[in-house]
């Protein structure tokens, strides 16, 4: 119970706070450039996102510009370049793959033209039967 009464009479002391157009101004800038993020501004100073998100519609040079403006928190950068690399990493997998699958084509290619034997099969042929039992029971009468 110390904990939460501790809690409410933090937020009862809380008062309304104005900050300067130049603060904000500041604020946005770095948002801006990459310097801090909305979620650090929001920690540091005990603002809400809403209000940080207001400032920046506001005052943010590149909304005024036309320019679409997407905050990601640090995590989502980290998630995003971790699946960049993952997607290169299965590319060149598959490249070894391709090539692999290349050079085994070609091998049984040269095989098959060294030895005179059709060691690729057929897509949709029947395999031909070795006894040839089909024909023998033709012939006899």
């Amino acid at each position: 119970m110390a904990r939460k009464a501790q809690f409410n009479s933090e937020k009862s002391s809380r008062y309304n706070r104005y900050f300067s157009d130049a603060f904000k101004e500041s604020k946005v800038k770095e948002i801006d450039k990459g310097i801090s993020s909305v979620s650090e501004i929001c920690k540091e100073y005990s603002i809400s996102r809403t209000s940080v998100y207001s400032w920046i519609y506001q005052y943010s040079k590149m909304r005024k510009k036309g320019i679409r403006q997407i905050v990601e928190s640090q995590s989502d950068t980290r998630k995003l370049l971790e699946m960049k690399a993952r997607i290169a990493e299965l590319e060149r997998i598959i490249g070894q793959k391709q090539l692999l699958i290349d050079f085994q084509s070609k091998l049984i290619d040269l095989a098959e033209e060294e030895y005179q034997v059709d060691i690729k099969k057929k897509y949709g042929s029947k395999p031909s039967s070795g006894s040839g039992s089909t024909e023998a029971n033709t012939d006899t009468p």
